[in-house]
C-alpha cells in the first residue's frame, strides 16, 4: 500500500507534498523555472530520472501541466500547484527562523548559489548597456572556482565558462562567506570592511552592489530569540575570521 491509508485532507496533501524532493521541485516552480533543465540545476542532487519522475506525479494529480514551448517543453503549475506556494514559503521561513543552516561544506554548491542570486539581480539598478560580474570561490576547486553573471537588456544569465565578454566587476570571496550574504547573514558591507569579500572594477558598480545584488527572500527572517543566544559567538564581528566562523 502506497501512502498513508488514511483519508484525512492532512494525509493526503502529504502524500504528494511530503514525497523526497517535490518541495524543492515546487519551489523551484514557484520562482520561474519551467524548462527540465532549469528545474535540475535548482536541485543539483537529484538525479534526472528521479526529477522526470516526480514531475510526471505532479502531472497525475494534477499540480502541474506541461506544454510545448519554443524551446521544447515547459512544466507550469496549475491553480492546485499554485495553492501550494504559501506552504513552501511558511516552510522556508521556518526553517530560516528556527533550523536555519550552519554552512557545513556538504550543504553548499556554487552553482546552486549562483543559480538563485541571478533570479534575484535588480536589473533596473544597472547600467543599460551589458554588464558581466565575475566571481571567485576561492575555497573551490578550479572547476568551480570561476562564474559569471551576465545581464544584457535586462535578462541576466549565470555561466560556469568565461563567456568572453570583458568583465566589468569582480567579486573574490569564499563560498560560505557569499552564501551568508545571500541569506542575510552578513551584510556585504561589512564583508568589504573585513576583507571577507573584494570588490574590483568599475566603481558604480562597486558602489551600488548592495542596490543591484539582491538578496533571498528568506534574507530578512530574523533568527528565533532562543537560537540567538546559542548561535552567537565570543567576539563574533565584523573580523574576517568571524565573519567565516560564524554559522
Amino acid at each position: 500500500m502506497s501512502g498513508y491509508g488514511q483519508y484525512c485532507p492532512v494525509a493526503k496533501a502529504a502524500e504528494v507534498f511530503a514525497e523526497r524532493w517535490v518541495p524543492l521541485i515546487l519551489r523551484e516552480l514557484l520562482s520561474g523555472s519551467t524548462h527540465f533543465n532549469d528545474l535540475h540545476r535548482g536541485v543539483p542532487l537529484m538525479s534526472r530520472s528521479l526529477l522526470s519522475a516526480r514531475l510526471r506525479r505532479l502531472e497525475q494529480i494534477g499540480a502541474v501541466i506541461r506544454r510545448r514551448g519554443p524551446r521544447g517543453s515547459e512544466y507550469h503549475l496549475t491553480e492546485a500547484g499554485r495553492e501550494f506556494g504559501p506552504i513552501v514559503e511558511l516552510l522556508g521561513r521556518w526553517g530560516q527562523r528556527w533550523y536555519r543552516s550552519k554552512y557545513a561544506s556538504y550543504e553548499l554548491d556554487p552553482g546552486l548559489l549562483m543559480w538563485d542570486m541571478h533570479r534575484a539581480v535588480r536589473t533596473d539598478s544597472l547600467p543599460p548597456n551589458r554588464t558581466t560580474v565575475q566571481f571567485i570561490f576561492t575555497d573551490q576547486p578550479a572547476a568551480k572556482r570561476h562564474w559569471w553573471l551576465v545581464n544584457d537588456a535586462g535578462e541576466v544569465d549565470v555561466c560556469p565558462k568565461n563567456p568572453g565578454f570583458e568583465v566589468d566587476l569582480y567579486v573574490q570571496t569564499t563560498l560560505r562567506t557569499m552564501t551568508r550574504i545571500w541569506m542575510g547573514g552578513v551584510t556585504i558591507s561589512a564583508a568589504m570592511r573585513s576583507s571577507a569579500i573584494e570588490v574590483t572594477g568599475r566603481r558604480d558598480l562597486r558602489r551600488g552592489i548592495e542596490h543591484w545584488l539582491g538578496l533571498s527572500g528568506f534574507a530578512g527572517v530574523q533568527l528565533a530569540r532562543s537560537e540567538r543566544g546559542a548561535a552567537r559567538s565570543p567576539g563574533a564581528g565584523i573580523e574576517s575570521r568571524a565573519i567565516e566562523m560564524q554559522g
